[in-house]
C-alpha cells in the first residue's frame, strides 16, 4: 500500500540561503531511496514561512528507512536549527 508524508516546516524568510540548499539535498536524496515514489513543496499563501512536503512512498517500511536514514537526520537536524517550530511528521492512507 503506497504511503503519503506529509511533513511541515516553518522556515524564515531570512534564513532561505542556508535553508534551501539543505532542502533540496533532502529531496534529492530522498528520490535516490527504495520506494520513493513522488514529492511535491507547498508554500502557504497566509504565512510564507510555511511549508508543506508531500511525498508518495510505495510502502510505510521504505518511508521508514529513509526516515531512520542517519544522513536525512543530520540534514534534517541541521534545517531544524534555523526552523522556527521542529518540523512535523505525519504518515497517511487512502481511506
Amino acid at each position: 500500500m503506497t504511503v503519503k508524508i506529509v511533513i511541515r516546516r516553518h522556515l524564515p524568510n531570512e534564513t532561505k540561503e542556508q535553508t534551501y540548499p539543505l532542502v533540496m539535498k533532502l529531496r534529492e536524496n530522498a528520490m535516490r531511496q527504495v520506494g520513493y515514489i513522488s514529492g511535491e513543496t507547498l508554500r502557504n499563501f497566509d504565512d510564507p514561512e510555511d511549508f508543506i512536503v508531500i511525498s508518495t512512498w510505495q510502502s510505510l517500511k521504505d518511508w521508514r528507512a529513509w526516515e531512520a536514514n542517519p544522513e536525512r537526520i543530520k540534514l534534517q537536524e541541521e534545517l531544524d536549527s534555523f526552523a522556527r517550530r521542529k518540523t512535523e511528521h505525519v504518515a497517511c492512507y487512502n481511506t
